[in-house]
């Protein structure tokens, strides 16, 4: 990994954890990242609900809060949504964008995800945008084309300066299948090339947990990790932030 470049560990939790659940969460996870290592950042994006009483509960941590959408914008008739000034008003940093779940649920399109970037940067947050191919079109041969035209349709004006891109193979996702970490390191350093800055920090995403970090943070190219039940663990998902690359590694 490089030098610059400053790993980021994002937990997302998805549709999990009532305000009860996260306030119990933060109080066994605060001791796992006590003596975090400064070289990494930790990110959790918990339900809407539940970000006022994990901001305030891991406030003093050096754990940030992401929200896991943002809407395009700042308020209007868009019922069910949640826009940026909200999100700040609760201490949120980062907003996934993008997600395969979203995607595939939702019908969201590049060009919304895009907006929802732009609106994000635009109030100051920073966005972790996903992107990823299908098993029928990784089987296909079509995963470098369709993470192309993800990364070139979602940044379409957005600073690479204040972005986190997340590569989450969606065939991987929640089905205990982990993409090889030097596959994923691969399309992870295809996309860095793609968004044009050698500095943007590139996470990955799909079914990563304890036993797969350390492998997956040796590779160069991949600057962190986008976690999803692993991270509802407060001991396992410490276990992930405080991951250990091997002595040469990287």
């Amino acid at each position: 990994m490089s030098l610059v470049r400053k790993a980021v560990i994002a937990g997302n939790w998805k549709m999990h954890m009532n305000c009860a659940e996260a306030l119990a969460f933060s109080q066994s996870f605060r001791a796992q990242v006590e003596n975090l290592p400064e070289d990494r950042q930790v990110v959790i994006a918990p339900p809407y609900l539940a970000i006022p009483t994990l901001s305030e509960a891991l406030s003093g941590t050096p754990v940030a809060i992401a929200a896991q959408n943002v809407h395009w914008e700042e308020k209007g008739a868009y019922t069910g949504m949640v826009s940026a000034p909200m999100l700040l008003e609760h201490g949120v940093t980062h907003a996934i964008v993008g997600h395969s779940e979203p995607r595939k649920y939702y019908s969201e399109t590049d060009e919304q995800i895009n907006m929802r970037a732009r609106t994000a940067q635009h109030y100051g947050l920073i966005p972790i945008l996903c992107v990823g191919e299908s098993l029928d079109q990784r089987e296909a041969k079509e995963t470098e084309r369709v993470i192309h035209r993800q990364v070139e349709q979602g940044l379409e004006g957005i600073d690479s300066g204040r972005l986190i891109v997340a590569y989450e193979p969606i065939w991987a996702i929640g089905t205990g299948k982990t993409c090889a970490a030097e596959e994923a390191n691969r399309i992870c350093g295809l996309i860095r090339g793609w968004v044009g800055n050698p500095e943007v920090i590139v996470q990955y995403g799909g079914s990563v947990n304890p036993a797969t970090i350390d492998d997956l943070m040796a590779q160069p190219e991949i600057d962190g990790a986008l976690v999803g039940g692993a991270s509802l663990d407060p001991i396992g998902f410490g276990r992930i932030v405080n991951y250990q690359v091997p002595v040469g590694a990287g």
